[in-house]
């Protein structure tokens, strides 16, 4: 049992936001206003001739300021709670193995159990939410994910954290094959590492980014309690309440390395419609336990069954069920 003090970690995404609370990875799903995001250019008619657009330059790198004492007090509270977790034999990096087996039925109950619905369907952030529970929810445009970074994270970490998300972002194209790139433009999957220093920097780009945002989502963002490390929105149209068109990932630059990953893992994998835990996926990072840091082997089929062009955004648990489990004996090789 983790400690009360221990803070909790992961956050969800579909159309909501996914917040880590204590238990060491309590979910608790906010439902945001789902938002009329396009994504695309304004045309104009005029007589005059156009003229060619500038090139567009990608946004320089804010600069470095280092932490404050609180910011460095909370990354050493996180360097405690992971040596914890990894002294408890948690936060697996393996994928999976011989003491974890699952089979065909556990892999489709888990995929419904986690890809229709979410934890706590009633925590809304905003009024008015539209609910999709016991629906499947994903990308059906192009995913374009772009890593930003606030003042407090050093150079180093930068780095490091841009490889690990290019290299996930690949894999996960692979897996879903779905397009899923990495882009300095025109993204759509905001990826932000901030720390306790950064709230005020973050706020002002959610606000560009999406004018319409709650007050009580910026709220959660601006300063965000110990006991959340990284949380993520995810975002439809009215219209078309199941297809996502807006994700914004926030991952706290105080994490050591291992918790961040973890965090990176997690909340771009729920961005994609991946939204809820469950105490009976395993090996699987959508679970409460803090077993596995890292997408496991089981995990990378949940992600293979979300974007199967079998199943249609929209369709119900109970009628994507027999074609689930098609899906899944085939993934596991099984007779049908």
């Amino acid at each position: 049992m983790v400690p009360a003090t221990m803070p909790e970690r992961r956050c969800r995404a579909d159309g909501r936001l996914g917040v880590r609370f204590k238990g060491y990875l309590k979910p608790v799903f906010g439902v945001l206003s789902l938002l009329a995001l396009a994504n695309c250019d304004e045309t104009l008619s005029s007589s005059v001739a156009p003229q060619p657009r500038p090139a567009v330059v990608a946004p320089a790198p804010n600069a470095y300021v280092p932490p404050s004492a609180a910011s460095q007090d909370l990354a050493r509270f996180y360097q405690r709670v992971e040596r914890d977790l990894l002294t408890r034999g948690l936060l697996r990096v393996d994928g999976g193995g011989p003491d974890t087996p699952y089979d065909a039925d556990d892999l489709a109950r888990n995929f419904e159990a986690i890809a229709f619905y979410s934890e706590y369907p009633d925590h809304a952030v905003t009024a008015s939410s539209l609910r999709t529970d016991g629906q499947l929810s994903r990308w059906t445009s192009p995913v374009r994910v772009q890593t930003e970074f606030a003042p407090s994270v050093p150079p180093d970490a930068r780095e490091q954290d841009t490889a690990q998300v290019e290299a996930y972002t690949a894999r996960l194209a692979k897996l879903t094959d779905h397009p899923i790139s990495v882009v300095n433009r025109k993204a759509n999957f905001h990826v932000f590492f901030a720390g306790k220093d950064d709230g005020s920097y973050v706020v002002a780009r959610l606000k560009q980014l999406i004018p319409n945002i709650s007050q009580a989502s910026l709220n959660l963002v601006a300063n965000p309690r110990a006991n959340i490390d990284c949380f993520v929105f995810a975002s439809a149209t009215s219209n078309a309440p199941n297809r996502y068109v807006r994700a914004v990932t926030l991952i706290r630059t105080e994490l050591p390395d291992l918790l961040r990953r973890s965090c990176i893992h997690e909340e771009i994998a729920q961005g994609l419609g991946l939204s809820n835990d469950s105490p009976a996926a395993r090996p699987s990072i959508f679970n409460d336990d803090d077993e596995f840091a890292l997408l496991t082997s089981h995990d990378e089929k949940l992600l293979t069954m979300l974007y199967d062009p079998r199943l249609e955004p929209g369709v119900t648990a109970e009628n994507a069920r027999p074609v689930v489990r098609i899906i899944a004996r085939e993934l596991m090789g099984q007779q049908l």
